[in-house]
């Protein structure tokens, strides 16, 4: 394993470069061309390249050389860093992935730019999900904001700190609508709603790159991953998908679309098949829709030995096979397998696979880095002390802080137990109480864990020494520990409340991390038995990457708080809203079922022949489970805050004209005693179509802020094309009819209700 040092030497040649590079042929190349709109400095150079150069310019691998947790999430091949650059000086790769930061990169691309023959800058990548050193809460709970602008914010912030480091390139955002809480991977997208996939999809890729790719503070998004991943059957990880196009063009592409549409300049295809196709050798998603249908001109990556992965599908009958279909379905850039560099030079040798096409590729990679600036300067985004100097901001926090507060919902206040008074005595219990191991979540390669904000940290600040604050484990995460249900009873007993952190560990959510069993691990529901048995009043908060099926005493408690993976600020945000500093305004971007057994579920479900009520009757030979209704027990859009939000006097107009529109509107009225901010949301639902439309669907939402005792009308308007849904043809369409209208906290409550007629043309 290398051993983290860069000698002087390399640290030398990196600051000198940048003149050498000034009077390098590729330079003088670059000068020539405008390289956004006719990059003919690119087409001389893949003149001049060997075939054996263009593999390696569609090869990227894992970092020999890697950065914290980077080996656990994606194992490299190998830890031979002297010889990974000597692949690079040989042009066997066009960059690395989840390396050392601006060390490890100032050594390869020095080297390169040394002593390569044709001196082609690499590209470094890597999973930025949610944060690079300052850790953000996970997708899904940005997502619960349900501000677009919070997640622009936060990728911005990720791509500051990660350009800083040398990073090119994040493999994020995660686009993928996620209907089935059994799936790992919930936790890296925006829920279950397409409305809300596209604009946070959109939203990540303008904060990533910001407006200008070439920037030393931007990085390139990655949107993935195309597509339909997310509907794996069983919600088991990297499983088969077998959908119809309908579903897959309203449900699972808009959120690429949208990401494409803001800017996206690569895209990574998914590990899973659709209807006996893996999408890394798809040629009609990969090509015919991507590329023609969506104009889409940036490079198409696969997943992490996806191409490879064709032989164990049974789609490729050897890895050479395996490179032959994906290069020709579309996928430009091979990760991790060295498929490319193993077989490209005999494939283009054999006529199997026309030189024009790796050109192709290669044009299109090559262009892409000179859009990200690195043939106008290799070193753009690398220097040591830049990295440092970005690392975990004072003002980056706050937004850390902010970002986290904001996605905390609350499920259930009874009584008004919270907020809670910053006095008594306060038994912080449960295996989060005081861990900052699992503050961060899934999916971070550059962040310490050391320093995350844990719960008793945040509620201590928030505090001082008013009050008296014990923190009991009580249970380990998956594993009981001796005495400690009896120690967390002790604890409760001697308490004026309890708040009881429980949930899932990092481990138990993110890729490979599928669950049978959404519930809360055995271990910590008979803690949370016990816990509840002494009588002493219980805030859950509750620390999940998906939603969960809550049963016994941790869905009864008083009050509970769904507090996700929230980040560096974890405890700080938790501490904001339990003791009232701010008023929770989080809505769940998942429904949270009653059992795991309804999974999939969604909101946005069809009627059926036989639709069942949400009521606890059970009418015969209707669509409803024996033992729960066909409904969410926490749906989606719901979130309590700490005022009382009534919705009243809705203004809907009986008709809407062909080429018109609607105002649509509500009466919101917070008849509580404290300020809240409310979330209102729109839904609709098209009657009686020519292809059946869902019994509700988000079309906007809003958030108004309101005093005690305040009111006020909020309007939406409608137009035609909000109506439109694909017809038979799977074409654009809307035919006249009856609309139902929802103005309303979330997407099982009747809230404001009208109807309005669409009249013909």
């Amino acid at each position: 394993m290398h051993d983290g040092s860069i000698s002087r030497r390399a640290a030398l040649l990196g600051i000198g470069l940048a003149s050498a590079w000034a009077a390098s042929p590729v330079r003088a190349l670059l000068r020539s061309a405008d390289t956004r709109t006719a990059p003919a400095f690119v087409e001389a150079l893949i003149a001049r390249m060997t075939i054996a150069e263009k593999a390696g310019q569609l090869s990227l691998m894992s970092a020999a050389w890697g950065g914290g947790n980077a080996a656990a999430l994606n194992p490299p091949s190998g830890s031979d860093f002297p010889q990974q650059i000597e692949d690079a000086v040989a042009g066997r790769l066009t960059g690395v992935f989840n390396g050392n930061g601006a060390r490890m990169a100032l050594a390869m691309q020095t080297a390169v730019m040394e002593r390569s023959r044709l001196k082609i800058p690499l590209l470094f990548a890597a999973d930025v999900i949610h944060g690079h050193r300052t850790v953000f809460p996970m997708p899904v709970a940005e997502a619960a904001t349900f501000e677009p602008a919070i997640a622009e914010a936060t990728a911005r912030i990720a791509a500051f700190e990660a350009a800083g480091a040398g990073i090119d390139w994040t493999f994020a955002p995660m686009v993928d609508v996620s209907r089935d809480q059994r799936w790992g991977r919930a936790a890296e997208g925006a829920g279950e709603d397409v409305l809300l996939n596209r604009l946070f999809a959109a939203a990540r890729v303008r904060g990533f790159q910001g407006n200008d790719l070439a920037s030393p503070d931007t990085m390139m998004a990655c949107p993935k991953h195309l597509v339909a991943y997310g509907a794996a059957e069983a919600g088991l990880d990297y499983n088969s998908v077998d959908l119809s196009e309908r579903t897959l063009r309203e449900v699972y592409l808009p959120p690429f679309e949208a990401a494409y549409a803001a800017g996206a300049m690569s895209t990574m295809a998914s590990f899973n098949e659709i209807a006996g196709i893996p999408s890394t050798a798809n040629d009609w998603l990969l090509t015919t829709v991507l590329r023609e249908e969506f104009g889409f001109a940036g490079i198409v990556v696969s997943d992490y030995t996806s191409d490879e992965e064709l032989v164990a599908h049974g789609f490729a009958a050897d890895r050479r096979e395996a490179a032959k279909l994906a290069l020709l379905a579309g996928v430009d850039l091979s990760m991790q397998s060295n498929l490319y560099t193993s077989y490209l030079p005999d494939l283009v040798a054999s006529g199997e696979v026309p030189m024009a096409v790796v050109d192709r590729s290669v044009r299109r990679i090559l262009t892409v880095k000179a859009m990200l600036g690195l043939f106008e300067d290799p070193f753009r985004r690398i220097s040591v002390a830049r990295e440092a100097q970005r690392s975990r901001l004072p003002r980056n926090l706050a937004v850390a802080r902010e970002a986290a507060r904001k996605s905390i919902v609350l499920l259930e206040n009874r009584d008004n137990l919270l907020p809670l008074a910053k006095t008594g005595r306060i038994a912080l219990i449960g295996p989060f109480a005081g861990s900052k191991a699992d503050c961060n979540g899934p999916q971070c390669v550059y962040a310490d864990n050391a320093d995350a904000v844990d719960l008793a940290t945040g509620v201590r600040a928030a505090i001082g020494e008013r009050a008296s604050v014990t923190v009991t484990p009580g249970t380990g995460i998956e594993d009981a520990l001796p005495g400690g249900i009896d120690a967390a009873v002790a604890a409760a007993n001697a308490a004026d409340v309890v708040v009881l952190a429980i949930g899932e560990g990092t481990a138990m959510a993110g890729e490979a991390q599928s669950r049978t069993d959404i519930r809360i691990p055995e271990p910590q529901q008979a803690l949370a038995e016990a816990v509840a048995a002494t009588g002493t009043p219980i805030v859950v908060v509750l620390k999940n990457g998906r939603a969960m099926a809550l049963h016994g005493a941790v869905r009864d408690a008083q009050a509970i708080l769904v507090t996700w993976f929230l980040g560096s600020e974890t405890g700080h945000a938790i501490a904001d809203i339990l003791f009232g500093d701010h008023a929770p305004s989080g809505r769940l971007p998942v429904s949270f079922p009653y059992e795991s057994g309804q999974q999939p579920y969604y909101y946005d479900r069809k009627a059926t022949g036989r639709p069942a009520p949400v009521s606890t009757e059970r009418p015969s030979y209707r669509t409803y489970w024996r033992t729960v209704p066909n409904a969410a027990l926490w749906p989606f859009g719901h979130g309590l805050t700490y005022g009382k939000v009534a919705y009243s006097a809705p203004s809907i107009p009986a008709t809407m004209g062909w080429n018109g529109s609607v105002e649509v509107a509500a009466t919101v009225t917070n008849t509580g005693r404290r300020s809240c901010e409310e979330l209102v949301q729109l839904y609709i639902r098209d009657r009686a179509a020519s292809v059946t439309q869902p019994v509700r669907k988000l079309k906007a939402f809003r958030k108004v802020w309101l005093a005690p005792g305040a009111r006020e009308i909020v309007r939406f308007t409608l137009r035609r094309d909000d109506l439109l849904f694909r017809g038979r043809t799977l074409e654009a369409t809307v035919e006249p009819g009856d609309f139902d209208v929802w103005i309303a906290p979330s997407a099982q409550d009747e809230g404001a209700y009208g109807v309005f007629r669409l009249e013909p043309a």
